[in-house]
């Protein structure tokens, strides 16, 4: 027991020492050629979100701990001037320090210019910093950097220092990932946890197993004991595995290649169309075509194990019952955590914790409560038909991932329609089957129907009819973070006159917008998906940017665009004072070489979608979408980033300060 608890705190250490390390400034340095045998060395801090860092000062009498850089003379050097600025702080008086001061906030530049008289030289940089939020600092912090200078260097190419991209801030990640994203996939896992336990190969073993424990040595209080003990294995069971190949690959890989790794399993279309096929064999399965079993060796000898007495008994009686109902379990786990991919490290972790409690807790509260066992309906051939139930469930929630891969590939074979049409289809022969119309091989034949069941029938019908109107155009807002964008709709009823209406009231682009071929804006707006050329086009028309860091895969992404960009103050905000710049995070496009992008590490991004998302981590520390972001004509946001969050008369006030805050600075 004390070693368990050893490894639960070593757990925790490391994820407090993960979340510590996710607040502090990341630095990188580079050398931009000029002329001749002249450099710039650029410093770039990226600075967590919710936190700034003064700029240098220099303070006395008491200010604050400006932010110093120091570099140590090396032959083969020469520096020309002082360290300066690249970046302009925001200046305000401190009623704290009495004095005017400056900070920065997302990142910050330096330069400093240097003559090289060798072939090549190693500049070492001291760098010493203090970041704070609104209620509390940091400690100063320190760095010392190397920076390679070559007689032919390559700014955008030659990485100066082996220092690691930004790791991803708490607070933004959390305002990126939305916790209305993250509950409703805890309260879908535990929905699927309490799914799992009226299939037919878990729930005639409630009662046996409960019965077992209460009639067990040590009376009825000593089994209490034990099933709860049963319960707590069967969570664990569930849950540590996962845990553990996540953590251990974040300890390993580090933040970016947990991110990678999630990055890769969202949007790639070889998972997506495994997932995809997995879901379908699942649904086979649910079906009744076969069995998906475990190898009957291994759950022989476990239960074989589960015979002897004390903790480990109990322990193989619970690892009896997670392989014995794996056939019915498997997909629903599947399920649980394919669908929890696409969120942040611990986003499976918890998902799967929700789901194995839910899973556990009937083998608990019967032992406590056995009475109630004597009210539990008897096993029959309605615990097929709940099977069969989940199987139409998982053909439409398994071409989620056809249509993601379909999108970020520009495949064009699964349109909103097509989409539409399937679903449709599902949930009709859904609805038959709820009336007894359908039958498959293992079903009894259905008599008469009670009550239960018409009601089912009547709810999924009726979800049929919702989708109907789907087919021309109708936005189904509850609908719209499963379903493909609208503009991959072929046909919308009236969209001649809805598409002409915002040409109207925006301003003309010049010329095509760059990727505007294969990506688009939702509701007629028009923009762009490259940051430079909104940039360009900001300072022609005097707007500050509205940058929408979004995806093809992204579930609350669609839901923001229908349930909060429809609204008619958001769209007049957009149209009229903003240029909009969307950002995919998982586009798959390969860009020209020229557009490829090197990191600090030396690895070369050719597509689009890495490069964008490499650009949101560098910058603003987040992997996450959906993030919004108000950019002013210094390149630096107006007012605090936003995240997912459906409450519109917000999104209209922080539009409205973003432009606000545009106006004073001009």
């Amino acid at each position: 027991m004390q070693k368990q608890i050893r490894n639960l705190l070593s757990v925790l250490a490391i994820l407090i020492a993960a979340t510590a390390f996710g607040q502090q400034v990341s630095w990188t340095g580079t050398a931009e050629p000029l002329e001749n045998d002249e450099y710039r060395i650029v410093l770039e801090a990226e600075i967590p979100s919710g936190y700034h860092m003064y700029d240098m000062g220099p303070y006395e009498n008491g200010g604050p701990n400006a932010t110093t850089i120091t570099f140590a003379p090396v032959e083969g050097i020469e520096f020309e001037g002082e360290v300066e600025p690249l970046t302009t702080p925001h200046r305000y008086f401190d009623e704290m320090f009495q004095m005017e001061i400056g900070t920065y906030e997302g990142k910050a530049q330096f330069a400093q210019k240097v003559r090289l008289t060798k072939p090549e030289a190693a500049v070492k940089a001291t760098l010493e910093w203090m970041i704070c939020d609104d209620t509390s600092c940091m400690p100063p912090e320190d760095l010392e950097l190397t920076i390679s200078v070559p007689a032919a260097a390559n700014a955008s190419t030659t990485p100066a220092a082996e220092v690691a991209p930004a790791p991803e801030s708490v607070p933004a990640t959390k305002d990126a990932a939305g916790s209305g994203s993250l509950w409703g996939l805890i309260i879908e896992a535990i929905l699927w946890g309490f799914a799992a336990l009226l299939t037919p190969c878990v729930f005639p073993m409630v009662p046996m197993t409960v019965s077992y424990f209460l009639k067990g040595e040590g009376g009825a209080a000593m089994g209490r004991l034990r099933a709860s003990l049963y319960g707590l294995f069967i969570v664990l069971l569930y849950t540590v595995p996962i845990a553990a190949i996540i953590l251990i690959t974040r300890i390993v890989g580090g933040d970016a290649v947990t991110a990678d790794i999630f990055n890769w399993l969202a949007t790639h279309w070889l998972p997506n169309i495994l997932f995809f096929l997995v879901f379908m064999v699942f649904a086979a399965s649910f079906f009744g075509a076969f069995e998906i079993t475990m190898p009957s060796w291994m759950v022989n000898k476990t239960d074989a194990k589960a015979d002897t007495k004390g903790l480990g008994g109990i322990f193989f009686l619970a690892l009896t019952l997670v392989l014995v109902s794996f056939s019915c379990t498997g997909p629903i786990v599947g399920s649980v955590l394919i669908k929890s991919t696409s969120g942040e490290f611990w986003t499976p972790i918890l998902t799967m914790l929700a789901f194995s409690v839910a899973f556990a807790l009937p083998f608990t509260l019967f032992a406590l409560f056995p009475s109630v066992l004597k009210k539990m309906p008897k096993s029959g051939g309605w615990l097929n038909s709940v099977k069969v139930v989940l199987g139409f469930i998982e053909v439409a929630l398994g071409m989620k991932f056809l249509s993601v891969a379909d999108q970020t590939y520009h495949w064009g074979i699964l349109d909103r329609e097509v989409y539409l049409a399937v679903w449709i289809v599902v949930f009709s022969l859904l609805g038959l089957y709820l009336l007894g119309k359908i039958r498959f091989a293992h079903d009894d034949e259905v008599k008469h129907l009670g009550v239960g069941r018409l009601a089912l029938a009547i709810i999924v019908l009726s979800f049929v009819v919702y989708l109907i109107p789907g087919m021309w155009g109708a936005p189904l807002k509850g609908l719209s973070g499963y379903l493909p964008p609208l503009t991959t709709q072929d046909f919308v009823l009236g969209a001649n006159t809805a598409a002409a209406a915002p040409a109207a009231t925006s301003d003309a682009t010049v010329g095509k917008p760059k990727y505007s071929d294969f990506l688009h804006l939702p509701h007629g707006l028009e923009g762009f998906f490259d940051l430079e050329e909104a940039e360009a086009y900001a300072a022609q028309v005097g707007k500050p940017i509205f940058i929408d860091f979004t995806g093809h895969g992204c579930v609350n992404c669609r839901e923001m665009e229908a349930r909060v960009w429809s609204d008619p103050q958001v769209l007049e905000i957009l149209r009229n004072d903003y240029v909009i710049c969307a950002l995919y995070s998982d586009d798959k496009k390969v860009l020209p070489e020229s557009e490829w992008v090197t990191t600090e590490t030396g690895k070369v991004l050719k597509s689009l979608g890495k490069i964008n998302s490499y650009y949101a981590l560098k910058t603003y520390g987040v992997n996450a979408q959906p993030y919004y972001v108000l950019q002013g004509a210094d390149g630096q946001p107006l007012v605090e980033p936003r995240g997912y969050d459906l409450d519109v008369q917000a999104f209209v006030d922080f539009l409205r300060k973003g432009v606000e805050a545009y106006k004073s600075r001009q």
